[in-house]
């Protein structure tokens, strides 16, 4: 019996790589902003970097929650719209990188983000976005128009600090 269990569709599945689907669309839930939620696959926005969401920026001297700033704008461009997303990939944890886009126009989703300052052009994993970046530090939209830390970078720190915290005060 066990010399069957070869053919289960299970065990031709269990240790394959995820793989990447077609077009996905429908309604999303923002999860933070980078990421969407659509037809229940969690999807990285392809190309973008957005602070993270207990990370704070300074603008006029003053700091803001720039992650959390970045989370409720994608909330508010994908209610009540139908996205459409098309994957470009999987991302270290599985999750599929995607360009997605809204409306019968096809607003590119990532670049509006980065467009307005709300994320960066995330360099490392491809240079499509970085005319975006360009107008929107031109324009000193969003992160640009005070000082941040690059969401790599912050997180880096972050990661650092739990693996090697400071002394106890």
């Amino acid at each position: 019996m066990a010399a069957w269990r070869i053919f289960e569709p299970a065990a031709w599945t269990q240790h394959a790589p995820p793989r990447l689907a077609g077009t996905i669309q429908g309604y999303a839930r923002a999860v933070d902003g980078d990421t969407i939620e659509l037809s229940a696959t969690r999807i990285r926005l392809h190309g973008i970097d957005a602070p993270e969401s207990a990370q704070t920026c300074v603008t006029g001297g003053q700091p803001y929650r720039c992650g959390e700033r970045a989370t409720l704008a994608l909330i508010d461009l994908v209610r009540g719209q139908i996205v459409r997303c098309e994957p470009t990939g999987l991302d270290q944890y599985h999750r599929t990188i995607a360009r997605c886009t809204i409306g019968s126009g096809g607003v590119d989703i990532n670049a509006r983000l980065v467009r307005e300052g709300l994320a960066v052009a995330y360099r490392r994993y491809s240079d499509e976005y970085v005319p975006d970046e360009t107008i929107a530090r031109i324009a000193k939209r969003g992160l640009w128009a005070g000082t941040f830390q690059m969401p790599w970078d912050y997180r880096a720190e972050t990661r650092n600090d739990r693996i090697h915290p400071g002394p106890a005060k």
